[in-house]
């Protein structure tokens, strides 16, 4: 077996690792939001170095960064358009929106995702991430400054897609 073909099945291993991660959270996300009378979940991701928690039955899929199809005259934090299995996203750099000034444009890392906007809200839009951390419980957190600590004495902000969604700014993406 030559080198090339060694990198090429590292590479379908890791993405049939990857995959199946995926598939793996998405049914525990799934089983979440049907079970009755279970504690909530959130989705727990990191953005711009700051811990997230996001309701699973405001978010969507988990899906890989896919090309992005630049939209000119748009603002800084709108990164333009994903195809996401056939349907067009805009797609915000949530790091850079919250920036008063504009976070610097930093390049995505290895682990980034896009995790989209659920379609009950009716919003075709997903947020960049930098990592996704996985099902969180916020009743099992203690209140601090703004936001919720974990056991581990990490700090997490929930945040509502579906108020972000309604902010007059955030729907203004042209300059």
């Amino acid at each position: 077996m030559d080198a090339s073909d060694a990198g090429a099945q590292k590479g379908a291993a890791r993405r049939a690792r990857l995959r199946q991660y995926q598939e793996q959270l998405l049914e525990r996300m799934q089983a979440a939001r049907t079970s009755s009378g279970a504690r909530a979940h959130q989705l727990g991701v990191e953005i711009g170095g700051v811990r997230y928690l996001l309701d699973l039955v405001e978010a969507g899929e988990i899906v890989p960064l896919p090309p992005l199809a630049a939209v000119p005259l748009t603002q800084p934090w709108y990164l333009g358009l994903a195809n996401v299995r056939g349907s067009l996203l805009g797609v915000v750099d949530l790091a850079r929106y919250l920036e008063p000034d504009g976070a610097p444009n930093a390049l995505p890392g290895a682990g980034a995702r896009l995790v989209t906007f659920a379609p009950s809200l009716g919003f075709p839009c997903a947020l960049l991430v930098g990592r996704v951390v996985g099902l969180r419980h916020a009743a099992d957190m203690a209140p601090a400054d703004g936001g919720l600590r974990d056991a581990e004495g990490q700090e997490w902000t929930p945040l509502s897609l579906a108020a972000l969604a309604r902010e007059e700014r955030f729907l203004q993406v042209a300059r």
